[in-house]
């Protein structure tokens, strides 16, 4: 029987080097042949192939793309196609959803899934954004469906900020607003690793002296934090309604109504960087053994 062929392509700074050569290891050792350095946007595509690096694509077994921050327009576009031929992780059709802040939520409330309330309209209908503004007791974040690490983010209190804001947003090359509600919060948000719909870690992060985002690239510091059983469940739930195989769900306490809501859902959540562990973060180790488990599982087309 001739050899599992799967192809990587991860992230490199960060120490992702070292971790994508712990998952190339961990595979070799189960008799998993891996390429690595499949950055589909140096690929091309004819008639009869998908290929990347004198490999063809579309023949693997299986590619595992782990790489939030070099993504490309052209890339993605045949990362969708590959997925139609070769197995994916995540699936294209979960990753493409996730990357999508409104669909996810949309998604998540319908799965029962307590989320902030959220507003999607066109840019000029000024006056729906004036009444749910007034609705939500001034206070709203807006923010782009598509981004990451907290760029592009603006929070909005008080009429006479939204008043201020509006005309500049009009101006703006936007196609619509997409909106949420402010929860008020402690200043500190919980994000758990879910891999193949198993709990593998939390931690916690906390938003600097003046800023209300957590992000890690807008400041944010990681903490350790344990999750008590209401925020793994939630976090089970998210990934499944996502249908991604591998998450990074963020969460957060409402201070006025008491609970957990799920705020985010991210198809790349990141490992912990050499500094993070050096702080506590011990989870990598396991995560990869739990990802290589997962490469495998789906190779062999068992289920879950």
């Amino acid at each position: 029987m001739s050899k599992k062929l799967v192809g990587i392509w991860m992230y490199q700074n960060g120490g992702g080097s070292k971790i994508e050569k712990q998952l190339k290891d961990k595979l070799l050792e189960r008799d998993i042949d891996v390429y690595t350095g499949l950055d589909l946007s140096r690929g091309y595509a004819d008639s009869i192939g998908i290929y990347c690096n004198q490999i063809k694509m579309d023949s693997l077994d299986l590619f595992f793309s782990y790489n939030a921050g070099e993504q490309t327009v052209y890339q993605m576009y045949l990362l969708e196609q590959l997925n139609m031929f070769t197995t994916t992780i995540n699936s294209f059709d979960a990753f493409k959803l996730t990357e999508d802040k409104f669909r996810t939520q949309q998604v998540l409330r319908k799965s029962g899934l307590p989320t902030t309330e959220i507003l999607l309209c066109h840019r000029d209908d000024n006056n729906r954004v004036q009444k749910i503004f007034e609705y939500w007791e001034h206070r709203l974040i807006y923010k782009p469906v598509d981004g990451w690490g907290g760029v592009g983010m603006v929070k909005i209190e008080g009429k006479q900020s939204l008043d201020f804001v509006l005309p500049f947003m009009n101006k703006a090359d936007l196609r619509f607003f997409y909106l949420e509600q402010y929860i008020p919060n402690d200043g500190t948000d919980f994000r758990v690793d879910v891999v193949d719909g198993r709990y593998l870690s939390c931690y916690g992060r906390r938003a600097p002296k003046g800023e209300w985002r957590t992000n890690i690239s807008a400041g944010g510091n990681v903490f350790l934090r344990e999750p008590n059983d209401r925020i793994i469940e939630l976090s089970l739930k998210a990934a499944e309604a996502t249908g991604l195989d591998i998450a990074g769900i963020d969460l957060i306490y409402d201070l006025e109504q008491e609970d957990y809501r799920v705020v985010e859902v991210n198809g790349i959540p990141a490992f912990a960087t050499p500094d993070q562990q050096a702080q506590g973060l011990d989870f990598n180790t396991k995560k990869i053994e739990c990802i290589v488990d997962l490469i495998e599982r789906k190779l062999n087309g068992a289920s879950r």
